[in-house]
């Protein structure tokens, strides 16, 4: 099969960031004779960019997705483009104008910006919240959006519908990848909107019962970064254009499974705590159908749970020890 990729100039939005970071680590293995990531450092870290940082070939730009200018200056001459740069979902609700400059005006910008200049085809990172609760299990793409109550989900599907547009108005060639929910190595552990299962570790290392607000029945897919990264590769040298994908394990984990799982691979035996579920969640369960991302890009994911719970909980306490020296 001939390699898009080698010899190619990439630009990557949000390249700094958990998902991004592994993108550029897989990119670089199929030689690019170019990497521009562009990233502001809020959600993204010099830590994420360790292993390519001094590489070569790898240019980073600290700045804004919102700098129109800076934009077409990482796009001129690109070849390809990923669009991850996004805020996180509490981040929208808090503070939605600020949602719609990043999420909204900033993608159009992009994709104006792409077919201006013949960039070859965009990979864009949407999101399973456009399903809100979906109506079948597993959830397939065809089902319709319409039960998102989220100002980033809509803000995720406005943008599959803007490339969809610009693929028919120009010819830009696009795929959108919506993702479960994603974890692993160098996922957030600060902050306000900190992962649940980092809260658990926190409670594993402190020797506190880690607590289940609500029974412990909501589910969710848990797929794991790396398996995230390979996606957007795959979508991109695949000849398929104009298509939104799943990107999912294909396994329904119920937050007590989760705790369970990972209380095992750190050999704990702390109880939790359940509480009584402070806010109403309208989106109670998850499961990808990625029969479509097997058939017509060839994904699919490689990541147990145990297996990725295990990798994420060894990188937790190395980093743990690490501070504690510091």
């Amino acid at each position: 099969m001939y390699n898009k990729i080698k010899n190619a100039q990439i630009f990557i939005t949000g390249g700094a960031g958990f998902i991004g970071s592994y993108v550029v680590e897989e990119l670089l293995r199929e030689q690019p004779a170019r990497i521009i990531i562009l990233d502001n450092l809020v959600r993204g870290s010099f830590e994420n960019m360790e292993s390519f940082l001094k590489n070569p070939i790898v240019e980073f730009i600290e700045g804004d997705i919102r700098d129109k200018d800076l934009l077409e200056k990482c796009i001129t001459g690109s070849d390809y483009v990923f669009h991850m740069a996004a805020l996180r979902i509490n981040s929208c609700a808090a503070n939605p104008e600020n949602g719609f400059e990043v999420m909204l005006r900033a993608t159009f910008d992009l994709a104006d910006l792409c077919a201006k200049h013949k960039v070859k085809k965009v990979i864009y990172s949407s999101s399973a919240s456009v399903y809100g609760l979906a109506q079948n299990f597993p959830t397939p793409e065809s089902d319709n959006p319409y039960n998102n109550q989220t100002f980033y989900g809509a803000a995720k599907l406005w943008g599959e519908q803007l490339f969809r547009s610009f693929h028919h108005m120009y010819g830009l060639d696009y795929v959108a990848l919506r993702y479960f929910n994603v974890y692993g190595v160098r996922m957030d552990t600060d902050g306000k909107y900190t992962e649940v299962m980092i809260r658990w570790l926190d409670c594993i290392r402190d020797k506190k019962a880690p607590l289940i607000y609500g029974d412990g029945s909501t589910t969710m897919d848990f797929v794991y970064v790396r398996d995230v990264a390979k996606a957007n590769v795959a979508a991109l040298i695949s000849d398929v254009s104009d298509e939104v994908f799943n990107v999912g394990n294909n396994e329904e984990t119920s937050l007590k499974t989760l705790l369970e799982t990972l209380l095992k691979v750190n050999q704990s035996n702390l109880t939790p705590e359940f509480r009584e579920e402070s806010t109403v969640n309208p989106v109670s369960r998850r499961l990808a159908d990625n029969t479509r991302a097997k058939d017509q890009l060839n994904f699919e994911p490689t990541v147990t749970l145990e297996e990725g719970l295990r990798e994420l909980s060894k990188w937790y306490f190395e980093r743990n020890l690490i501070k504690s020296r510091i």
